[in-house]
């Protein structure tokens, strides 16, 4: 009786185990798209700015057009009044006129070839975020497609893992399962688990002596007195062989 309490026990935690990991997955999924949906809108902020920049630069280009061209209209007109100035005065005052029309528009055309420059440089960063967002909206239509395949198939499976840990549990007395239950609302998991040498391997300390006697006699569930989880000797349960491990035993022979 004591053995078969004890394999449900550990059939129990098992499904437990598996149960938390599906629960996380369950958990993590939308937390992924989450995450995606996050640096998809950090990437559209960055274009923005990077749109904001551009407009400032060609409102800038512009507004450099438009003050060279005006200044060169009055600069043709100088010249042409050139012809009528009656006297010296006039005509320094008029040439003093023309070089700094001349010199404002020579430093505009300088600064347009800056901004020109900086046009140029941040339709490229635009374009290079612009290839980032398609590829992150790429990668989100492929989320969103296989999230609801995966919450499907993890809740077909937690439903399935329910019928089993039921089935367990039907085979453990109520007293002992609302041990488990207690401790198992307590602690991490795992909640039994098996001793070693008189080592608990839940806490990785030593149990009493006496304690690890009992233990081997097989006749009562009992506790660990240092983390309070359910413990068994390892030598009551057969352990269980990982794929890995059977694979490697078959090359063997």
């Amino acid at each position: 009786m004591y053995l078969k309490q004890i394999e449900q026990l550990v059939v129990l935690q098992k499904v437990d185990d598996e149960i938390v990991l599906l629960q996380d997955e369950l958990k993590r999924a939308p937390e992924q798209i989450i995450e995606l949906e996050k640096r998809r809108q950090d990437i559209e902020d960055s274009a923005e700015l990077v749109r904001d920049k551009l407009k400032y630069l060609t409102d800038q280009q512009k507004r450099l057009d438009g003050e060279i061209e005006t200044d060169s209209v009055r600069l043709k007109k100088s010249k042409s009044k050139m012809m009528m100035v009656g006297n010296q005065k006039e005509y320094h005052a008029m040439m003093r006129e023309m070089d700094n029309l001349e010199k404002q528009n020579r430093g505009r055309e300088e600064e347009k070839t800056t901004v020109a420059e900086e046009l140029s440089r941040q339709n490229q960063e635009l374009a290079d975020i612009d290839g980032q967002a398609k590829e992150l909206d790429s990668e989100l239509v492929v989320a969103r497609e296989s999230l609801d395949a995966r919450i499907q198939q993890a809740q077909s499976r937690l439903d399935e893992l329910g019928l089993r840990r039921n089935e367990a549990g039907q085979a453990v007395p109520r007293p002992i399962l609302q041990r488990y239950e207690f401790i198992r609302s307590r602690l991490k998991n795992p909640v039994i688990v098996p001793v070693n040498a008189g080592i608990c391997s839940g806490c990785h300390i030593a149990i009493p002596p006496q304690s690890f006697i009992e233990l081997q006699k097989g006749i009562q569930i009992l506790s660990c007195p240092n983390c309070q989880r359910l413990i068994y000797w390892s030598e009551h349960i057969e352990p269980e062989v990982k794929p890995e491990d059977e694979a490697a035993e078959n090359a063997a022979d």
